[in-house]
């Protein structure tokens, strides 16, 4: 899956907290892994890659990336942020505004400031780019499968391998943890 982008809470979480975050960005890094993604590089998304006080979301950005706690986290991630959408998707955008970053660019976990953020973004892949899209919430005991009425039949149905994949993944890692 070269091209697959994983995008944070399109559906569940309004206005998550910084704690929340955490959590959230815990997950996403779990689904990344069991998806095969070699390397998860994780984008906290804002209108721009620079802190400003007026825009919240750049400094929350900062501070998650800031508080992201290291121990027993996933292997094999790199987070930063904050991140507009040009930078955290397109090295050309990095390249003109000069951005050093491991993420920038090449981003393949978008993290975005909230529930509207969210929704608005995976429904313009999905309705105006035509990207094939899966919807399943994370951080329950087992995965939950969450569509849109309006998606498509493949939307629904890669929903239901997502979610599969997931539990097999999480299967596997208790077997582990128990042996």
């Amino acid at each position: 899956m070269p091209n697959a982008l994983i995008i944070t809470d399109a559906a569940v979480n309004i206005a998550p907290t910084l704690e929340d975050k955490v959590d959230i960005v815990q997950n996403a890094i779990d689904l990344a892994h069991a998806l095969g993604f070699p390397e998860v590089r994780v984008a906290i998304l804002s209108a721009m890659e620079t802190v400003n006080p007026k825009v919240p979301s750049t400094d929350r950005g900062r501070r998650r990336c800031a508080r992201w706690p290291t121990a027993g986290r996933s292997p094999a991630r790199i987070l930063d942020g904050p991140l507009a959408l040009d930078n955290a998707i397109s090295l050309e955008s990095v390249k003109i505004k000069k951005i050093d970053s491991p993420v920038a660019g090449r981003a393949n976990v978008l993290v975005v400031p909230d529930l509207e953020a969210g929704n608005m973004l995976a429904k313009s892949l999905s309705f105006l780019a035509g990207a094939d899209a899966a919807g399943i919430v994370l951080g329950a005991r087992v995965p939950i499968i969450l569509t849109s009425r309006a998606d498509s039949l493949l939307t629904r149905l890669a929903s239901c391998a997502v979610a599969a994949l997931v539990a097999k993944a999480r299967r596997e890692a208790s077997t582990k943890a128990v042996a």
